[in-house]
C-alpha cells in the first residue's frame, strides 16, 4: 500500500512540473512522501546545483580568453550567488511555514538561472557545461514551486 501511496504523491507532483521524467528520478531517491520532507530534498538539491554552478562560472570567467564569454560567465556567477541567497531565503521560509516565500523565493531562483541561460542565445557559444547545469537547475526549481503550492492547498 505504501509504495501506491508513493508513486502517488511523486505523480501528482511531477506531472505538474517542466521536467516530468527528471522530476520522477529526483523524488524517487528522497526516501519521503511527506510534502514538507520533498520541499527540504528538493531545496536542499537545488542548494547544491546552484552552488556547483557558481562555483563553476567564477572558474569559467577567470579562464575564458574571449572578453564577450568572460563578462558572461561573470555575471552568471552574480547570477548565481543571487540564487544561492533565494534558495537559502526559501529553505527558511519552509522552517517557519511560510509556503508562499517558498514559492517566491525557488521563482527567483529559476528567474536568475533563466537570466544566466539567455546571456548565451547569442554567439558566442557557451561550450561548457554551464547551460546544462542551468536547466538543471530550472527543473529543480520548478520541482519546488509544485510542492510549495501543494502545500498552499493550491492544485
Amino acid at each position: 500500500m505504501h509504495a501506491a501511496s508513493q508513486d502517488d504523491i511523486v505523480s501528482t507532483i511531477c506531472k505538474k512540473t517542466r521536467n516530468p521524467s527528471f522530476c520522477f528520478n529526483v523524488l524517487k531517491s528522497a526516501g519521503t512522501t511527506d510534502l514538507k520532507g520533498l520541499a527540504t530534498f528538493t531545496l536542499n538539491l537545488a542548494h547544491d546545483k546552484v552552488g556547483q554552478t557558481r562555483a563553476l562560472a567564477l572558474s569559467l570567467a577567470s579562464k575564458a580568453a574571449d572578453p564577450k564569454l568572460k563578462e558572461r560567465y561573470a555575471t552568471c556567477a552574480e547570477q548565481y550567488d543571487d540564487a544561492a541567497d533565494d534558495i537559502e531565503d526559501g529553505k527558511n521560509d519552509l522552517g517557519e511555514g511560510d509556503y508562499n516565500g517558498v514559492n517566491i523565493k525557488a521563482s527567483a531562483a529559476m528567474t536568475e538561472a533563466g537570466d544566466c541561460l539567455d546571456s548565451f542565445t547569442q554567439p558566442p557559444k557557451d561550450p561548457s557545461a554551464l547551460s546544462g547545469n542551468g536547466k538543471t537547475v530550472e527543473d529543480i526549481c520548478s520541482i519546488i514551486l509544485v510542492i510549495a503550492n501543494l502545500l498552499l492547498g493550491r492544485d
